[in-house]
């Protein structure tokens, strides 16, 4: 009878020193599982950690077709279940855990094991935001570099058009955007203007403006009638397929002959255009045709308007109108008023009050839509500026 409590403090002692072994365990379990940022190693660091350090006959996780071990002809119900969860509770995977000799987990077993658990949990939520963060990084270095391709392919210098200023600006809602601006000079010395908006926003509108730009350019140079380069254009729209149609192109397009202050103006679906004349009359540009690619076989017609000294013109896309104070919209009066208001004459100036005005009146709201705007001004005669005898 003696025997019984050196029996029982010995056992007591062996119990002890397991935990303290298991408790050293989960210590070097935590340093190693932390010690990646890969989420594969990380589960295969808790496999192994499991069946060696902790004496499991066996883990998985199902979910990543990952296991060690033995856990093939285990009953069902013998298997434990450690389910991880991310910090907002978000179940992100299960640790699966077949105990030794086929027999249900002791309490300290499952003590321990909810350790490894919780640790696996944290540092596979870190492996997937690193994931996440490294994926975010590429991306927004190759949206960088389209942003940068994409500027590229405006204007890098503007005409030198004797008596005359043209000016342009344009900002993507996003890093890139649907807006096309062109300006091509022509052999016989016309110059050749074109505003363009690409249906919807973002990288797809970016890529088609980029396959619009081809075609235009290809066709600018030939010198062929402005509504047939635009019905060319509208049929090349419409055969690129399926999705160039969802991405219908909404355009107006310009031919200046400087020499003579004539414009030809063909618009296909644009927001309309206008001109304001030094005695107060205005041109409207409104749409002849619908948007480029949204039906084949569409014709256009082409509007004629003076351009005589002291008149000035402006092409934009819905960005500039479209931009919102809370439910309130900008508009094509303000729009209109603040062009028509201001006393500048030289292209670059009118942009930065329009600008100016748009910023005031959205109260430094977010940019909802790609803004681009083209300004052409005819400077006045001399004998015009003078005062009357």
């Amino acid at each position: 009878m003696a025997l019984e409590p050196q029996l029982s403090d010995h056992n007591e002692t062996i119990d002890l020193q397991q935990q303290v072994f298991r408790l050293q365990a989960l210590l070097e379990a935590s340093r190693q599982v932390h010690s990646t940022i890969r989420e594969d190693e990380v589960l295969e660091s808790v496999l192994r950690i499991v069946v060696r350090e902790l004496e499991m006959a066996g883990a998985a996780f199902p979910s990543a077709d990952l296991s060690y071990g033995e856990l093939h002809g285990m009953a069902e119900d013998v298997l434990a279940v450690f389910p991880l969860r991310d910090r907002e509770g978000r179940h992100m995977t299960e640790l699966v855990v077949a105990p030794p000799d086929g027999r249900d987990l002791t309490i300290y077993e499952t003590d321990f094991l909810e350790g490894p658990a919780l640790q696996a949990a944290v540092a596979l939520e870190n492996a997937r935001n690193h994931k996440r963060n490294v994926e975010y990084a590429r991306v927004q270095q190759d949206l960088d570099s389209a942003r940068a391709i994409q500027r590229s392919l405006l204007p890098q210098s503007l005409p030198k058009i004797p008596g005359y200023s043209v000016g342009f600006r344009s900002t993507a809602c996003y890093e890139v955007g649907g807006d096309y601006l062109d300006i091509v000079e022509l052999p016989d010395g016309r110059i050749l203007m074109v505003v363009a908006d690409v249906a919807g926003k973002g990288l797809a509108s970016a890529m088609m403006s980029t396959s619009f730009r081809s075609a235009f350019r290809a066709m600018a140079v030939t010198g062929m009638a402005l509504d047939e380069l635009a019905a060319r254009m509208n049929q090349y729209q419409w055969q690129e397929g399926e999705e160039a149609r969802r991405r219908y192109v909404t355009a107006i397009f310009l031919r200046l002959d400087p020499a003579r202050g004539e414009l030809e103006i063909v618009n296909a679906g644009h927001n309309q255009g206008f001109a304001l004349h030094r005695d107060g009359s205005r041109c409207e540009f409104e749409s002849t045709g619908t948007p480029l690619g949204l039906l084949p076989d569409m014709r256009y017609t082409v509007e004629h308007c003076p351009f005589p000294p002291g008149s000035r013109l402006l092409f934009y896309t819905d960005g500039l109108t479209e931009s919102f104070r809370g439910e309130e919209e900008f508009g094509s009066d303000r729009l209109w008023n603040t062009f028509s208001g201001c006393d500048l004459t030289n292209a670059d100036g009118i942009l930065d009050a329009l600008w100016t005005a748009i910023e005031s009146f959205v109260e430094d709201g977010p940019q909802g839509d790609d803004m681009t705007a083209l300004v052409l001004c005819r400077e006045a005669d001399n004998a015009m500026l003078e005062p009357a005898a």
